[in-house]
């Protein structure tokens, strides 16, 4: 079902543009004002500037920049289609990963076509940037991050097999991650491993709203008359990955719970004991490896900090009240510890209901646990909520069912880095 190619990726000319390791940054949602200063500080063609413009007219200058960097072969395009080999090595809970798959140009179609498939809401300003962007510069400047399900490893084992020499690209950043490519333009390989994938669905890792916003790119040329279907936009860059590498990582969004009008933590883990076996601890540090031990038991859990050295682990004591009250949701979506967490606490008991989330009122986020609890112990935060991680089959499912995830519900490590390759959709 899906359909990937090759593509004549734009890449840097390092002879000009300078060392590849100044020119690469993280995805830019990620990146504070201060950071992307350093980026340019460091270089000027970095990539930061096209893909986070900032100024009066930041889709303009953005446009402008791009043009200029063809027009000086600061950016080259390749000669001839390839597909990227890419690969990640880094350490992540106390062991050293790697992660294999390729970026290509992949096919985009409607949700409702069951081909690509979703599992998390988006907002609507995020994609409006993302949308502005494309209009003024026709490309993508970073992939897609999405999955495919493939039992026996075929695809995996091809692109082993096609990367066994040094990489074309190298670099290590500032989070110590290990980022490789290997350009591959043999015609008859890049055939293979397109024809793994006519049976395949591919699910979005990371990069909903840029997918949803291709869409929006893609529906605005035909509308405009500035394209048909076949054309450039209806193929967008993305990073497929085997479902079922053992190198894929899922770190937990913690949720922090802030100006609640007379919050009360005691009364609150009383409200909570209808639904949950209440488990007093000590030691704050020991709680991520306490529910570590809950979640591969199969337990509903986490932990709620407070403040002090103390902190409480929240065990769901039955399913029934979550199948009773959602009763409209795929059981997938119903035993995520998300939805226990917003529907029977959140919502329920503390009242911050999907509208309050979105605009993130009572509510924000943190994939790092110390800073979690700081925000607590500092005052700015009432409250902690401790996740374990989503499991990646937990995803699939949902996926699958045609449901959706809350914001912020998964946080696939490591980010993939932008300035590699780009896809000039012309």
């Amino acid at each position: 079902m899906a359909e990937i190619k090759g593509f004549k990726g734009l890449r840097y000319n390092t002879e000009k543009a300078g060392e590849i390791e100044t020119l690469c940054c993280p995805p830019y949602d990620i990146i504070s004002d201060a950071q992307r200063l350093d980026y340019i500080k460091e270089n000027e063609y970095n990539i930061i500037r096209l893909e986070l413009p900032k100024g009066e007219n930041p889709y303009n200058e953005a446009a402008d920049i791009l043009n200029n960097w063809l027009q000086n072969d600061i950016l080259v395009r390749e000669n001839k289609e390839a597909i990227y080999i890419y690969e990640q090595d880094f350490s992540a809970y106390g062991a050293c990963k790697s992660v294999k798959g390729l970026i290509c140009r992949v096919k985009i179609e409607e949700f409702s076509k069951g081909v690509v498939l979703p599992h998390e809401e988006t907002l609507s300003k995020a994609k409006e940037d993302r949308l502005n962007l494309m209009k003024a510069t026709n490309c993508n400047f970073s992939q897609i991050y999405s999955l495919y399900m493939d039992e026996e490893h075929k695809t995996t084992k091809a692109l082993d097999e096609l990367s066994k020499g040094e990489p074309d690209l190298c670099v290590t950043d500032p989070d110590n991650v290990t980022h490789k490519m290997w350009i591959i333009t043999d015609e008859d390989a890049i055939s293979s491993i397109a024809a793994d994938f006519i049976d395949r669905k591919l699910y979005i890792a990371d990069g909903h709203h840029r997918y949803e916003t291709a869409l929006n790119y893609r529906n605005y040329l035909r509308g405009a008359g500035k394209a048909k279907p076949g054309d450039a936009c209806d193929y967008q860059m993305m990073a497929l990955v085997d479902m079922q590498h053992e190198g894929l990582v899922v770190f937990p969004t913690h949720r922090l719970v802030r100006d609640l009008p007379s919050f009360d933590c005691e009364k609150a883990k009383k409200d909570c004991a209808e639904y949950f076996d209440i488990i007093e601890k000590t030691d704050v540090s020991s709680m991520e490896a306490e529910l570590d031990v809950l979640f591969k038991s199969g337990k509903k859990a986490f932990g709620m900090y407070c403040g002090g050295d103390n902190y409480t682990i929240l065990v769901l004591k039955d399913m029934k009240v979550i199948n009773e009250m959602l009763p409209q949701k795929s059981e997938a979506s119903r035993g995520l510890d998300v939805t226990v967490l917003h529907t029977l606490i959140l919502q329920k008991l503390f009242k911050i209901d999907a509208e309050n989330m979105a605009k993130q009122i009572n509510l924000t986020y943190t994939k790092i646990f110390d800073e979690a609890i700081d925000s607590v112990k500092s005052g700015k935060s009432q409250c902690a909520f401790i996740l374990n991680p989503t499991k990646v089959t937990e995803i699939r499912d949902v996926a699958s069912a045609g449901e959706k995830m809350p914001q912020k519900s998964t946080y696939f490590y490591p980010k993939l880095i932008t300035g590699f390759v780009v896809n000039q959709l012309q």
